[in-house]
């Protein structure tokens, strides 16, 4: 049965449990199809609607797809391993700009800030039942939330943007419900929604963001959220302008119902202003990330919205971590209040990357997207072979596949620790894997 790997269980538990050892070991593939549920129930001797439970649960996962008389299959982009099936593995001596990271030399160093927390927390050590927050974290997040415009409204800490967003999505949805998500979009954001169950609706983007057009048909066709990424959009490095947000709001208000989540990991590496949509629909939250700017270790992100929403958030929280830790929380108010990244200065090392990249392959007629951020996006016309040639000359590039539903194919290129030396190089070996090509939409 199905090759190699065989099928086992009594319970749909230990049945789903089973298919997704499979699918997370490599030994069930993308699109393979799975035995009928009579089949399967005949194999294991089990009765079919124990089957028919199992593949539920499967498909609640985002694990496999259901096509009627054309039976179930692993999803394309099952959840249960994530895009991470699509990475490149980095051999020795090439060139890894595909990874997604800050640069290094351009977080600030730790020590002396969590010196400080530490110290505090040893003559102020935090207990069970105080409060989750840290009253200075919480006074400069508001005050630069405040300067970017975000409304008014209580505020959560979370591990992180992702661990925010997912928290927000369970908050207010129940399996089935669909989410509007940017395509090309976040990898990690494409795999948790289906894994929480929730069906997803792709959106496509430009370089000032999400399509108003395919925002208001997501809607109209009864997509109950909306994920915005606001600025440093990953993979393409869309900014959502002035002009888009308008746009984005006036749709948005035909669907008040609507639970908006505005993204801002792009906080403190970006120096376009911050438009947000938060606040135009009854359910509301604005995250900001402090991991591209300070360190993808330290986890933290702020979370703001309506009171309901926050509300709702906390008090999950409550019920699992607690909080995020206080002293990670102090060592970050240190940081952002003692100017530890000079935002500027870091926006401009990203953007001189970016557009010396995007300039050189414009030279060789080919066409590329990175209006902030620390990633460059290649529409291509073969994205499997233009990742193989590339890295068959020395480089290794994220395929699109981690990225898109519906869009076209393209790869993405991480500029955050490309010198000026590499980019002519880089940019003579882009245009040999994939050739000049016209103008195309990447959504």
């Amino acid at each position: 049965m199905l090759g190699e790997y065989r099928i086992e269980g009594r319970g749909a538990a230990e049945i789903a449990a089973s298919v997704e050892r499979g699918v997370g070991s490599g030994e069930l593939e993308p699109g393979q199809l799975l035995p009928s549920m009579r089949e399967l129930a005949v194999e294991l001797g089990v009765n079919p609607n124990t089957v028919a439970a199992a593949y539920r649960i499967l498909r609640e996962r985002g694990v496999i797809e259901t096509a009627g008389r054309r039976g179930s299959r692993v999803r394309s982009k099952p959840a249960t391993t994530g895009r991470e099936y699509v990475r490149v593995e980095v051999p020795e001596g090439v060139r890894d700009v595909e990874n997604g990271n800050p640069d290094p030399a351009l977080l600030p160093p730790l020590a002396k800030a969590f010196a400080a927390a530490a110290e505090q927390g040893d003559r102020e050590p935090v207990l069970y039942g105080e409060a989750a927050m840290e009253p200075e974290l919480v006074r400069i997040a508001r005050a630069e939330l405040d300067a970017g415009g975000v409304p008014d409204g209580p505020l959560a800490v979370t591990s992180g943007s992702l661990d925010a967003i997912e928290r927000v999505l369970v908050a207010h949805l129940k399996p089935g419900d669909t989410v509007a998500v940017e395509d090309p979009g976040w990898g990690s954001l494409l795999d948790l929604v289906p894994a929480l169950g929730l069906r997803t609706v792709p959106v496509g983007v430009d370089d000032e963001g999400p399509l108003p057009g395919d925002v208001r048909r997501a809607l109209a066709a009864g997509a109950r959220a909306l994920i915005v990424t606001d600025r440093a959009q990953n993979p393409t490095g869309a900014v959502v302008s002035a002009t888009r947000a308008r746009a984005l709001r006036s749709v948005l208000r035909e669907h008040p119902e609507t639970l908006l989540i505005d993204d801002d990991h792009g906080h403190g590496i970006v120096d376009l202003p911050v438009c947000p949509l938060a606040g135009v629909t009854r359910s509301w939250a604005f995250v900001r990330s402090v991991a591209k700017a300070y360190g993808p270790d330290l986890r933290l992100a702020v979370l703001t919205g309506d009171p309901v929403t926050v509300d709702r958030v906390r008090g999950r929280q409550r019920l699992g971590p607690g909080w995020v830790s206080r002293i990670t929380q102090r060592a970050v108010a240190r940081l952002w209040a003692d100017g530890a990244v000079d935002p500027t200065s870091v926006a401009a090392a990203y953007g001189r990357r970016r557009d010396l990249l995007i300039g050189a392959l414009a030279e060789r007629g080919v066409e590329a997207h990175g209006r902030s951020g620390l990633n460059v996006w290649i529409p291509v016309p073969d994205e499997t072979g233009a990742v193989a040639r590339l890295l068959h000359a020395g480089w290794a590039v994220a395929p699109g596949a981690r990225f898109r539903m519906n869009a076209p194919p393209g790869i993405r290129i991480t500029v955050s620790t490309l010198t000026e030396p590499e980019t002519a190089p880089l940019a003579d070996a882009v245009a040999a894997a994939i050739g000049p090509a016209p103008a195309r939409r990447y959504v």
